[in-house]
């Protein structure tokens, strides 16, 4: 048993160390040199959100379909692909000449997105054979997440530091190169179990998604062109009504692409929606953290005035606490329960978020609050697919983790328009035309709606059974009233329920596995 932990480790979740260590490259790397790319690109630094939304609206699209393909075909191939198209928009990074052309790139470059979810459905299929399955792969889980947020901070210094000596086309080539030896340690380490969970594409449901997302989307950019106007409306309406749509798509297909019935289960909707209001913050206020540290009092009366070279400081230490929170939430779990931890790091993220709202004067106000608020972000990074995954029928591990994903992402995409539109309106009602600097107005808002969705989140996540994701899967049958997978395509081989088997002693390992299990990785 110790040996194959120790080979589970320090095999594939050792290679998949260096995959999430990239990915918190690309998410950390970028941020100090926000202020450049915008001067360079001739831009306002409001619309530098206008990167993150694309990228984000790309990726809530294409995930449910990797994270599925990931089922079908196998996660080993799929992460594959998804790193050769990240490679090849990192590189275009460097060389886009025009806002339009960036945006695209930054765009395709969130294939990263799926990395995650991908690595830790891996992970599952190598750990789901030992007993503790559930506790293996939240450990496993948090490894690779200490890894991307290490990763970040790595970014975060690095970038700041080379944006400062290198010119910046160079400096924006350096994520390129390691996306590359991402894709090799990957080609060469990460075996194919070669075990496949069957079914198709749900292209109708993957269409009506993409529609509506895009109309939603659409009409919050045409807010920053013409204000407020019936056009605006009118799309974000269609997109609303094309979501309802969606779900009664999603119901009626064999193979959806998003499992209504799954999402069912007591244990795993509230961790959806804890993931869209997570995107939030996680996603959607790290350009106005960066461009607010870089804006100069001097000029505007408010902001940090940071260079390229400090403000990765001031990321670096943001990044570290995530690097911890991720790090000890597996430990705090096996202490408490995930549940608590969950709750917890909801309740640290808006603690940390509605500080800043009277706390932002100086370089340790805003650390500070960072700080507080990183602990519980990173947490939540690690946490919310592994419990996804423990709370999913085996079959379905991929989609569930890759919903987490998902959801995160369109929360943060909405999130990155409606924090671009108040940054540059408070800019305009302000009346700071020739300053390329948001308003302090639209950053105090942007920290409000962070702090807000998180204490909404928490308050969802007291729905949540109290035995969720630990061993005692026969008590949560008994509090929750439902089967721990239901039957038809959630079930057994046989189209049978698959029932929890009979309980451990609850030592945080996770939900017995069934026979009718077996076949699927």
């Amino acid at each position: 048993m110790t040996g194959k932990r120790t080979a589970l480790a320090g095999g594939v979740v050792g290679a998949l160390v260096v995959v999430e260590g990239t990915s918190g490259v690309l998410q950390g790397y970028y941020t100090p040199l926000l202020t450049d790319i915008a001067r360079e690109l001739e831009i306002h630094d409001a619309d530098i959100n206008w990167f993150e939304a694309a990228q984000l609206l790309l990726s809530s699209i294409v995930v449910p379909v990797l994270a599925r393909l990931g089922d079908m075909l196998g996660h080993r191939r799929v992460l594959i692909a998804s790193l050769i198209v990240t490679m090849i928009a990192s590189f275009a990074l460097a060389f886009a000449p025009s806002f339009p052309l960036f945006t695209a790139a930054w765009a395709l470059q969130g294939f990263y997105v799926v990395w995650l979810p991908l690595n830790v459905a891996i992970i599952f299929a190598r750990a789901r054979q030992q007993p503790d399955s559930a506790a293996l792969t939240r450990k496993g889980a948090g490894t690779i997440v200490v890894a991307l947020q290490a990763g970040a901070i790595l970014g975060a210094l690095a970038g700041g530091q080379l944006g400062a000596i290198l010119p910046l086309w160079a400096a924006l080539c350096v994520p390129a190169v390691l996306v590359s030896i991402a894709l090799i340690v990957v080609l060469l380490k990460v075996p194919d179990p070669g075990v496949r969970g069957g079914g198709s594409i749900d292209t109708a449901g993957t269409s009506v998604l993409t529609i509506a997302l895009l109309a939603i989307m659409s009409g919050l950019s045409l807010v920053r062109v013409d204000g407020v106007t019936p056009w605006v409306v009118g799309m974000v309406l269609l997109g609303v009504i094309l979501l309802g749509v969606f779900v009664k798509v999603e119901q009626r297909v064999k193979d959806p692409l998003v499992d209504m019935e799954m999402l069912r289960s007591p244990t795993l909707w509230p961790v959806i929606v804890t993931a869209a209001l997570f995107g939030v913050s996680v996603l959607g206020a790290q350009g106005p953290l960066s461009t607010f540290a870089r804006t100069d009092p001097g000029e505007v009366g408010y902001g940090l005035g940071l260079t390229s070279a400090t403000a990765s400081y001031l990321i670096g230490a943001y990044v570290l606490s995530l690097l911890i929170g991720a790090g000890i939430f597996a430990r705090v779990s096996a202490l408490t329960t995930p549940r608590f931890v969950l709750i917890g790091a909801t309740a640290l993220v808006a603690l940390g978020y509605l500080s800043l709202i009277p706390f932002h004067d100086g370089v340790a106000q805003v650390v500070a609050c960072m700080v507080v608020a990183g602990l519980g972000s990173g947490a939540l990074v690690a946490a919310l697919p592994a419990a996804a995954a423990a709370a999913s029928p085996p079959q379905h591990t991929g989609v569930a983790t890759g919903l987490t994903n998902t959801t995160k992402t369109i929360g943060g995409a909405f999130a990155s328009a409606a924090f671009a539109i108040a940054l540059v309106s408070g800019a305009a009602a302000a009346g700071g035309g020739e300053s390329t600097a948001g308003s302090l107005s639209g950053y105090i808002t942007v920290w409000a709606i962070c702090g807000g969705t998180a204490l909404v989140a928490m308050a969802f996540l007291f729905a949540v059974p109290k035995v969720a994701f630990t061993s005692g899967a026969d008590a949560l049958v008994a509090e929750a009233g439902v089967l721990d997978a239901v039957s038809g395509p959630h079930g057994g081989d046989d189209g049978a329920p698959m029932r929890a088997p009979a309980s451990r002693p609850d030592d945080g390992s996770g939900p017995g596995e069934t026979a009718s299990a077996e076949a699927r990785p």
